[in-house]
């Protein structure tokens, strides 16, 4: 059962105003040059995304999910269009500043995890903390296991990341990336190596964030999962894509 019934965006704003949205994508377009020739991953993209709101981003592998995450997060820069998050337009930072602003503002969750092995689970957690100079480190710490008690792996702190099972790794990865209360959360194929039991805790998690009023957006391939969210996001060749009118559609 969805939670929002808010309307979709067809298209940009009349102007180029600061938006009152969390992500606020506009045109955005993402040309590669590959031995083939030049490819189009993005093909004039343009959505909002609310304060609260859980939304599923689905489509077959290559559609571009995974270059719209990145152009959220800053990972990747647009050929054409803006890129707004968290009131900022990324398409406009710096390398530099990049950095800074994607710790304060967005929490990032790879498929993959991305823990750095040689530190503990509490290490890896506190690690975004200690990029943006917040706190003292007895600060960090004591967020750091009040985030590992959220996704209940507080007894897990003091191990290696690799001795604990996928879920558990996972789990972290959440937890790091709220380390710094960032208002966006984007996690690219989360459950996509869990066991159905797992995952479907994973999915509880990031429904309670975003009850709490975090903007969560997630790229999936479970469309059972996805029917869950708020909102599910079409995408095939670049676009945004559902129904005649080319918008992506609420869930019922």
């Amino acid at each position: 059962m969805s939670r929002s019934d808010q309307p979709a965006v067809a298209g940009p704003p009349a102007t180029a105003s600061r938006p009152s949205h969390p992500v606020d994508l506009r045109a955005v377009v993402k040309d590669y040059l590959t031995d083939a020739g030049a490819f189009r991953a993005l093909d004039g993209v343009s959505m909002t995304v609310e304060s609260g709101q859980f939304v599923a981003v689905v489509g077959k592998s290559g559609c571009g999910k995974s270059t719209l995450l990145n152009m959220m997060t800053g990972i990747d820069r647009p050929t054409a269009g803006e890129v707004w998050v968290a009131g900022t337009e990324v398409s406009r930072l710096s390398e530099r500043a990049m950095a800074g602003w994607r710790g304060a503002n967005v929490g990032v969750i790879f498929q993959f995890f991305q823990l750095l092995p040689t530190l503990s689970v509490i290490e890896n957690v506190m690690l975004p903390m200690d990029f943006a100079g917040r706190g003292t480190t007895r600060d960090r710490r004591d967020r750091a296991l009040q985030l590992l008690e959220q996704v209940e792996m507080l007894d897990q702190a003091d191990k290696l990341p690799l001795s604990t099972s996928g879920g558990q790794q996972q789990r972290v990865a959440i937890a790091r990336a709220l380390a710094n209360d960032a208002p966006v959360l984007v996690a690219d194929e989360p459950t996509g190596n869990l066991d159905s039991v797992t995952a479907d805790a994973v999915f509880e998690l990031f429904d309670g964030l975003a009850r709490s009023g975090k903007t969560v957006i997630m790229v999936t391939h479970d469309t059972e999962l996805a029917a869950r969210t708020d909102r599910v996001i079409h995408m095939a060749d670049g676009r945004i894509v559902d129904g005649p009118d080319g918008l992506d559609r609420h869930v019922p």
